[in-house]
């Protein structure tokens, strides 16, 4: 069976129609992938090989018998260990969690398995989504697919480098702060952070409620395409989710030409700290889309420097209204043995809970205090407000900023983990993006390989706009193969 771990989506279809192989062929095929590769890069928490050969079984059964099948039939996914999936281990990357078998499903995991999505297991992430390297997990750091000493980003690495390592077809993260773009470039493949509402944060560990948006990491933006209009829409469990109609994206790929767009870069995101090798490659990039018709324009967005620090107020700000769920009474791990409810409380979070955790609760539970709310939360909440202004005035004048990542590539495993203000910094070119709830797609930039490590790059479009910037994702990987690289492993 010639079997190529990276197909597209409509390939694996054409080839199960074709009877090329089946469904539980392709399952086993991933499944002896992840048993041979898995070991060293550590992508799932735990694989559902069980789950997935039911699954496959039942859509042969299907193909055999002419029935309908779903959009996805066929298609193997790994999901980020934060989104709830019933009957199945969520742990979200932490030991609090650690045997939570839970009774639903969220609400897009479950619009995929819908359309005969196969889960072949739940991968790694940073604790409750708090990090940007999965250093900060309960369990183990996973590690680059293109270098092994390297961090494969965060907090959704587990699927960038499953993904990127060829153990599934598809993959879903979340992106908080970035948590989707960062490991997208870290690992060379496409990533979509969406605006806020347009999926449904119902079922997946909260982390912080007004920036947490769920997504996809595809091969193609093609098959992101496909993810998306199927993941999208308002859900009534969740009352942040939008009440706008998902367009058919995969059918509007061809509608918007790179000739005659405005394309801002963003002065900002060219400065500092980032790596001379990383604003190379994006400005290369810029290029790329000026020859092709594109007009490239300089603008300014001066509370750019301002994100990180209203990032990291409101964040830990809502994260510590969120984790006070976990106390050990309801789910999860608790400690035993405690005479009263309050030692209980104390034992139970100070055993299970990572550093990290009690880091961010610490700092927004100090943010929120009487004396301190109005000079952080407030004064955080207004300059928020700003952000979104200043990106809807650009918007006037362009209709895509075109901007890096991560200031850096991939850094060595261990590297910031001791120091949390520069793995804080790592997030300077996408938080603002969530700050704002703009949509925002991660794309390939160059030709990775050992000497050279992956740099993407990254579109950010106006509200609700996830149309045009898949279609211009789409033009541009016809334009380049960077997304056909791949690790030799």
């Amino acid at each position: 069976m010639n079997l190529n771990p990276f197909s597209s989506i409509s390939k694996i279809q054409t080839d199960l129609k074709e009877g090329k192989y089946t469904a539980t062929e392709l399952v086993r095929f991933y499944l002896d992938l992840i048993r041979k590769i898995d070991p060293e890069i550590k992508a799932f928490i735990t694989v559902t090989e069980k789950e997935a050969l039911k699954t496959a079984r039942k859509i042969d059964q299907k193909i055999k018998n002419g029935q309908k099948l779903g959009k996805l039939f066929g298609v193997t996914m790994a999901v980020k260990d934060i989104y709830l999936t019933k009957g199945i281990e969520s742990t979200a990357g932490s030991q609090v969690l650690k045997g939570y078998i839970p009774q639903y499903s969220s609400t897009v995991y479950q619009h995929l398995i819908d359309q005969d999505a196969i889960l072949i297991g739940k991968t790694n992430t940073d604790a409750f989504a708090f990090g940007g390297s999965t250093e900060n997990s309960g369990f183990f750091t996973t590690k680059n697919p293109w270098d092994t000493s390297l961090v494969p980003g965060g907090s959704s690495g587990g699927s960038a480098a499953a993904l990127s390592a060829g153990l599934c077809t598809f993959a879903l993260g979340t992106d908080t702060g970035g948590s989707i773009r960062q490991p997208s470039s870290l690992c060379s493949v496409t990533g979509l952070k969406t605006t806020y509402g347009l999926n449904s944060r119902y079922g997946i560990a909260a982390m912080a409620s007004s920036f947490d948006c769920p997504g996809a990491f595809a091969h193609t933006t093609e098959d992101l395409s496909l993810l998306t209009s199927i993941m999208a829409g308002r859900d009534s469990k969740d009352a942040t989710s939008s009440h706008q109609k998902v367009p058919d994206y995969p059918n509007l790929l061809t509608n918007t030409d790179i000739k005659g767009l405005k394309i801002g870069l963003p002065q900002e995101y060219f400065t500092g700290s980032i790596d001379p090798e990383v604003k190379k490659k994006v400005q290369e990039t810029a290029t790329l889309f000026e020859k092709n018709g594109a007009e490239l324009i300089e603008i300014s967005l001066p509370n750019t420097n301002l994100g990180i620090a209203v990032y990291y107020i409101l964040v830990p700000c809502e994260i510590s209204s969120n984790m006070a769920r976990y106390d050990g009474l309801r789910f999860g791990q608790s400690k035993k043995g405690q005479n009263d409810l309050f030692s209980y409380y104390l034992e139970t979070r100070g055993k299970y809970m990572e550093p990290e955790l009690k880091r961010r609760i610490i700092i927004g539970t100090y943010a929120l205090s009487a004396g301190y709310y109005d000079a952080y939360y407030t004064k955080a909440s207004r300059v928020r407000t700003l952000i979104k202004e200043e990106f809807q005035k650009a918007f006037e004048k362009i209709d895509f900023l075109l901007a890096p990542i991560s200031p850096t590539p991939a850094w060595p495993i261990g590297e910031k983990a001791n120091n949390p203000l520069q793995m804080y910094l790592a997030d300077v070119y996408t938080v603002c993006t969530n700050v704002a709830g703009l949509p925002s797609l991660a794309l390939p930039g160059n030709s990775p390989s050992r000497e050279h490590l992956p740099i993407g790059f990254q579109l950010i479009g106006n509200y609700f706009n996830e149309a045009k910037l898949f279609s211009l994702g789409h033009q541009y990987q016809q334009l380049t193969d960077y997304h056909l690289k791949h690790p030799q492993l």
